[in-house]
């Protein structure tokens, strides 16, 4: 029945002259969506609207389900186009449409008209009217409510005339690549999944990297977190996920450093290379899933530790998040299941028994000149390892 859909976006309209540049980017990111679909599609702009148009048969599932992870569509509205052949006729193809999509008609109504061209005869609250006369002479059994209709009949009455009554939800937000790009700090842990996702409903495009610490993680557990970079890639697009072999660093720290201070040095160690690699793929800044107390290493003296070593912002979009927040967020993208599965990650390999939680800054400074002997080869070395996986 449904040939179309009108695309509704929401913060994208209040942009004013740059709104275009905000439109266009949509575009493009459906027009990747839409590639992953059977069928022809067409999109269209027209007067602050964007429609989707079927050349060919398709599923209408699947095109859906691929329309709600594109960032920037607030709505997703299966469209009946109708032509221009006069008020009784435009009044049997509503009325039809009711029958089609309400079997069960024992409902209540409202008719909204929008007259976008107007040379149309009739203007939009005399549609309303007259529409709503024909409906309940056709279907006595309906009702109108005007305040808290069962069923928003919408017609817009443009170069077409657009029948549209179901507004299917999208995801928010704004569309990828609009916000800059940015590196993620992506573990196997529920968390760094739901950061990346949430940055990325911001406009911002996504890199990523993993630190992995070979014989101490399995390979399994690279893997799992490939499998989360591709669940996160159905709303950001492709991802590049820069993959480092961390091992020689830990176990450095592990011999030069106090246990207790284990975690906070190599997530400064952590934070220095990934911001090394941000600046080399031009991203503007990191990105984790930190939380405030949530663990020992995220106290707020523990992240201004780890502050300490990065020139680049550090975006913490989880950071006021209690952990059964992030659990609902990570079970409504489809990573929870990825992220509890056991396959442990390097920094939890490597936890001491009883981290400090309140690291003295320069005592950490101190204890890292520990390390000083043999430290940047080691960062030089851990950079060289790097392999690069592109996921989509």
């Amino acid at each position: 029945m449904f040939t179309a859909f009108l695309i509704k976006y929401a913060e994208i309209g209040i942009k004013g002259r740059n709104r275009y540049l905000f439109e266009d980017a949509l575009v493009q990111q459906m027009k990747y969506a839409l590639k992953k679909c059977e069928g022809d599609f067409v999109i269209r702009k027209t007067q602050g609207r964007i429609f989707v148009e079927a050349q060919t048969e398709f599923d209408f599932d699947e095109v859906v389900a691929h329309l709600q992870h594109v960032f920037g569509i607030s709505g997703i509205c299966p469209v009946v186009y109708a032509e221009d052949e006069g008020f009784d006729k435009l009044c049997d193809t509503i009325i039809q449409y009711i029958a089609d999509v309400y079997p069960e008609r024992n409902k209540t109504f409202k008719v909204a008209a929008r007259r976008a061209r107007k040379n149309y005869p009739k203007d939009s609250m005399t549609i309303n009217m007259d529409m709503g006369e024909a409906i309940l002479k056709a279907y006595p059994e309906m009702r109108v409510d005007v305040h808290n209709p069962e069923i928003m009949l919408n017609i817009e009455i443009r170069e077409k005339i657009y029948i549209y009554s179901e507004i299917i939800p999208g995801p928010g937000g704004m569309p990828v690549g609009t916000g800059g790009k940015a590196m993620l700090l992506l573990s196997g842990g529920i968390d760094s999944p739901v950061a990346g996702y949430m940055i990325a409903k911001r406009g911002v495009k996504i890199d990523a990297v993993y630190f992995h610490a070979p014989p101490y993680t399995s390979e399994r557990a690279k893997q799992k977190v490939v499998d989360l970079a591709r669940i996160v890639s159905k709303y950001t697009g492709p991802i590049y996920l820069h993959v480092i072999n961390f091992s020689d660093i830990q176990l450095y720290i592990y011999e030069k450093c106090p246990h207790e201070e284990l975690t906070i040095i190599m997530r400064r160690y952590m934070m220095r290379i990934a911001e090394h690699i941000a600046k080399e793929n031009e991203c503007l800044g990191l990105i984790t899933g930190e939380s405030i107390g949530q663990v020992a290493s995220q106290t707020m003296n523990s992240l201004i530790a780890t502050n300490e070593v990065c020139e680049l912002p550090v975006y913490r979009p989880l950071i006021g998040f209690d952990k059964q927040e992030i659990v609902e967020v990570s079970e409504k993208i489809g990573t929870y299941e990825t992220s509890i599965q056991p396959f442990e990650d390097c920094c939890t390999i490597f936890v001491a028994k009883h981290p400090v939680t309140k690291p003295n800054l320069n005592v950490i400074r101190r204890h890292e000149h520990n390390l000083d002997e043999r430290i940047e080869e080691l960062v030089k070395e851990a950079l060289e390892t790097d392999e690069l996986i592109i996921v989509q």
